[in-house]
């Protein structure tokens, strides 16, 4: 009987948690294991472990799949990585980064960064046939307009899966910062000027105000040309 460790961590941001089954399978170079249940409730910035029984050594772990079933709302769900240790000490890390929603499965490679000549096993080469398939699938292009670049196949950001989408939390920073431009721009003067300018001295003394924004952790300075 051969015993694998599992550690299962979930991201720290908002809704990452989970009240979903998720249940995990090691696929190793000898074999895979059975289907087995992590938890039924995950928690955001907190970790699961478990033991996976094995009536066999799996040999090296090259990949996990992450099981995810409804119970009864959907929910979805963050998994930040996954680490196993093989009954020899071995460990191995699994970086997955991405949201699981619905009744789903998904595979994740061990993080070990190897190229497509890396790959002799015949699951690791199957494995990255269908991701390339998935990522033609989602990232399917369209001609907007005659001469214009091509964009996204799609009629709206709610059509793309939750992984590609902009990230709510960066996209709520981006909104909070607009509506404090604007209320600096309308306590200032500015949006409601029905005057001309009378000098490039007056609008710097209203733009000078906005220079060096913290926005998104990158610290912006925007000097205003001379005159």
């Amino acid at each position: 009987m051969a015993v694998y460790k599992v550690t299962v961590a979930t991201g720290d941001m908002v809704e990452a948690g989970t009240n979903n089954s998720i249940s995990i399978t090691l696929v190793g170079s000898y074999g895979e294991s059975r289907q087995t249940t992590v938890s039924f409730l995950f928690l955001p910035g907190k970790e699961r472990s478990l033991s996976v029984y094995c009536g066999q050594d799996l040999g090296p772990i090259v990949l996990i799949r992450l099981h995810k079933w409804r119970l009864f709302l959907e929910d979805a769900w963050f998994c930040k990585d996954v680490r196993v240790t093989a009954p020899n000490g071995t460990l191995y890390r699994f970086p997955c980064y991405q949201w699981l929603e619905g009744v789903t499965t998904v595979e994740v490679r061990e993080g070990s960064g190897k190229k497509l000549v890396d790959d002799k096993l015949q699951i690791l080469k199957e494995h990255r046939h269908r991701e390339l398939a998935a990522r033609q699938e989602a990232y399917r292009w369209k001609n907007f307009a005659q001469g214009w670049p091509r964009c996204l196949s799609v009629d709206s950001i709610f059509e793309l899966d939750s992984n590609i989408q902009f990230s709510r939390i960066r996209a709520t920073n981006f909104n909070g910062f607009l509506i404090f431009q604007g209320a600096s721009h309308f306590l200032s003067g500015f949006l409601l000027r029905r005057t001309s300018w009378n000098s490039l001295d007056e609008m710097r003394t209203i733009f000078s105000r906005t220079q060096g924004r913290d926005i998104g952790g990158c610290l912006v300075h925007c000097p205003l040309p001379s005159p």
